[in-house]
């Protein structure tokens, strides 16, 4: 399977240059558009906020696949692209593209886990250590990994605030940190222009019409892939990257239009058997070898009732909610 993914992993200049002229181009057109039409009123905004929106994830996307070195071929321009698209998505290229990496590495595995099991979106508690913390921390637990909270309050808040510090780098890490930096200074001069041309209100409306839509679809997008029903979590000894991929992530089947707005980030399992399987090559991919289709597949309404699942239970293999975990 390994062997026929890495047939899928050389970068398409032509189809490249056509995400970026498809995605990237007309993102910045509806942005100029919203704002230079906040001055007919509020319509242009309340129309085109949710195109911009799916436009945002497609192009955060677009910088998902460069931080992997598959969009482009060569690494420089990959890593151009991606610090461009952090103008548009609020995401410190270089910080995400580490933070994505050790995702990559560790991804379901119980005893390799980021932060000790408490990322409520790449990561979970099992049901033993959910009732082993103490009384406030399991109820911050519980109240973080509520729908209005996970799903609505947390995502704008990571986006506009937890990513303009370099909160988990080392000090001595000194280009993450810079990266950090310039792409703060650098919204600061794009979007405080924007604010002296426009004013501080226009400005504000227009970038979180587009921004807070798009951070809640891109986190709950990467929330479901491996918090589902039917997902594999293991402890080290009986992970294996394969069984992980096929089994820990899964396949969200969804209508076209939803599949291309996503950049068909819903073939996860083909993109955890490889990464350098650039955005657009991920369909054809796991179409060219049956074994793919042995992944779980979720519906929209599937991924829509996966929010439920919250803790995994090592007794009987499978995610649970809180109240399963407390009968």
């Amino acid at each position: 399977m390994r062997a026929v993914a890495a047939r899928f992993e050389d970068a398409s200049p032509r189809i490249a240059a056509w995400q970026i002229a498809t995605s990237i181009v007309p993102l910045i057109a509806l942005l100029a558009v919203m704002y230079t039409g906040m001055a007919l009123g509020w319509w242009p905004v309340l129309l085109l906020a949710l195109p911009a929106a799916a436009l945002t994830v497609r192009t955060f996307i677009i910088q998902h696949d460069c931080g992997h070195g598959s969009f482009f071929a060569s690494r420089r321009a990959n890593d151009w692209l991606g610090r461009c698209c952090s103008l548009l998505t609020m995401t410190p290229y270089g910080q995400w593209r580490r933070q994505h990496a050790q995702h990559h590495g560790a991804w379901n595995d119980l005893d390799r886990r980021e932060g000790r099991g408490l990322d409520i979106y790449s990561s979970c508690l099992t049901v033993a250590e959910y009732h082993a913390l103490p009384a406030w921390p399991r109820l911050l637990y519980r109240v973080a990994k509520t729908p209005a909270v996970s799903l609505l309050v947390l995502p704008p808040l990571i986006f506009l605030v937890l990513y303009r510090f370099a909160f988990d780098a080392p000090d001595n890490w000194w280009a993450e940190r810079r990266g950090v930096h310039l792409t703060n200074l650098s919204l600061l001069l794009l979007y405080g222009g924007i604010a002296a041309w426009l004013g501080v209100g226009a400005m504000a409306a227009v970038f979180l019409a587009v921004i807070v839509p798009a951070s809640i679809i891109g986190v709950w997008l990467f929330s479901i892939q491996h918090h589902f029903d039917g997902t594999l979590w293991a402890r080290h000894g009986q992970w294996s990257a394969l069984d992980a991929a096929l089994r820990g992530t899964s396949f969200l089947r969804l209508p076209r239009w939803l599949q291309w707005a996503t950049g068909n980030i819903g073939f996860h399992h083909v993109h955890h058997v490889s990464s350098r399987v650039p955005n657009y090559r991920l369909q054809a991919c796991h179409a060219a070898h049956p074994g793919f289709a042995g992944a779980a597949v979720l519906t929209l309404a599937d991924a829509l009732r996966a929010w439920r699942f919250a803790l995994w239970d090592e007794v009987r293999g499978r995610m649970v909610s809180f109240s399963e975990a407390a009968a």
